[in-house]
């Protein structure tokens, strides 16, 4: 491998002559290999959309020439269409509150526009990583920024695939509208239910967690970018501080504002905090489905789990919840996680907070996990579910004693469910051997109860 020699102020330090990062990635990859993976691609579109702003900004302050700025620009689009992304060789983990990662992309942009300015890499000649990529910017508002720029790319597809369970739930609500089972509570027979209400109720959970990670989110259009190291906005110009917000929303496409106390948003962190707690209240909701659906498909025998693989090595024929217990796992993950992002957000000093590079490893891997789970969920799981009907067992049940309260009231009701458990005979052998109800009147009875309880309405279906 050939090699070229690159000078900071600790020395010198041998870079791949071909690698378009420079000197200080390679120092931050040598001391940190913990992680042992780069950071994220939407992180990396997120630096680009903000070196390419920063530069535009620029220009149009007059600290950089238009030709260095359209060769920066051209380099950032070039990284938004996915190309040298490879290069980008920091570690997920890395003390510097994220200053190695900015300088990745500052030296991979730099050396790239050298290049397209006929010069050569590591030169620094016509672009320079500082004084021109990097220019009235410092990685304490270039690093957040980027992050809720990624940040908000990741939550919005999290939200289409939380659509799409609603909407397969609502599906198979309308399927099984008039499909009765037996509702459990503390995990015994209790009053019957619709699988149709059943599967509106999770429609409607789902609905009400995206709203909650949708107004999460909108915090995230805060930004700090122009405060530069500490909010204050040293060394950033009136004119650079205006444009480079406009650019930002221009080559975003979103619309983000500058925050009103730049101090108070380069110091405070608690909009990923907020974001990660309600990703969490999501996925404790989402634990639930998960432990209902395995009681439902192996204790109680109510659904059926489509068999998608094999379930033993020991056992033939044996299929297991594979799915919902994949969901399970996940959660568990993402309580870790969060934890760690709310720890993180917490033990912020001073004028900025260190630990931002942890917060967002956590949170990218949050809102990925429970989009990868939730699509496996819906696509292996709720899509080609069945549910049994048990019209029939229902009336061999004790919970069928709950049919006829309004009628009998508590009391007799209790006597009849306490004479039929010391007997060994059923709630309907017992009431009419006893003469209390005629049979036409108990039949009557158990056709209204089968009957759903509440109607069943497809109106709230999202499109």
């Amino acid at each position: 491998m050939k090699f070229r020699i690159e000078k900071d102020e600790l020395g010198e330090l041998q870079v791949p002559a071909e690698a378009y990062y420079g000197i200080q990635t390679l120092r931050s990859k040598n001391i940190f290999e913990i992680a042992k993976r780069p950071i994220s691609r939407q992180m990396i579109k997120g630096l680009a959309v903000v070196k390419k702003a920063a530069a535009k900004a620029n220009v149009d302050a007059g600290f950089i020439t238009k030709e260095v700025g359209e060769a920066i620009a051209l380099s950032c689009d070039e990284l938004l269409n996915g190309r040298l992304h490879g290069q980008f060789i920091t570690d997920l983990v890395q003390g510097g509150a994220g200053s190695s990662m900015n300088m990745n992309a500052n030296e991979v942009i730099a050396n790239r526009a050298n290049e397209m300015l006929k010069s050569e890499k590591g030169k620094y000649d016509k672009v320079h990583p500082i004084n021109d990529v990097n220019f009235c910017q410092s990685s304490n508002d270039v690093v957040p920024t980027a992050g809720k720029i990624a940040t908000i790319r990741l939550t919005k597809k999290l939200l289409v695939e939380m659509k799409k369970l609603i909407n397969a739930y609502y599906d198979k609500a309308e399927a099984f509208k008039d499909v009765v089972t037996i509702g459990k509570t503390h995990l015994l027979d209790s009053s019957l239910i619709t699988f149709g209400q059943i599967f509106n109720a999770l429609a409607h959970s789902v609905e009400r967690d995206a709203k909650k990670i949708e107004q999460a989110m909108n915090t995230l259009y805060e930004i700090n970018l122009g405060g530069t190291v500490s909010g204050t906005g040293i060394n950033a110009g009136a004119i650079y501080s205006k444009k480079v917000l406009k650019y930002l929303n221009q080559f975003s496409g979103e619309e983000f504002y500058q925050a009103k106390d730049l101090v108070d948003s380069t110091r405070h962190l608690d909009g990923f905090a907020w974001l990660s707690s309600a990703v969490k209240t999501f996925a404790l909701n989402l634990n639930k489905v998960a432990n209902d659906m395995r009681l439902m498909a192996t204790v109680y025998k109510s659904i059926t789990l489509p068999h998608i693989m094999p379930g033993s090595s020991f056992s033939p024929g044996k299929f297991n919840p594979v799915v919902p217990e994949m969901v399970n796992q996940v959660v568990y993950y993402i309580e870790g996680n969060d934890l760690t992002i709310c720890r993180s957000v917490s033990e912020g000093e001073m004028e900025f907070n260190v630990n931002l590079p942890i917060i967002l490893a956590c949170l990218f891997e949050n809102l990925n996990f429970v989009r990868r789970a939730i699509r496996t969920l819906r696509e292996k799981a709720i899509e080609g579910l069945e549910t049994i009907d048990i019209q029939e067992e229902y009336k061999e049940s004790n919970a069928v004693i709950t049919t006829f309260l309004p009628l009998l009231g508590y009391e007799m009701c209790e006597q009849i469910y306490s004479t039929s458990v010391k007997e060994n005979k059923t709630i309907l052998k017992v009431i009419e051997e006893r003469g209390i109800l005629t049979s036409e009147q108990i039949q009557e009875l158990l056709f209204h109860s089968l009957q759903p309880g509440l109607p069943y309405e497809k109106t709230n279906k999202t499109s």
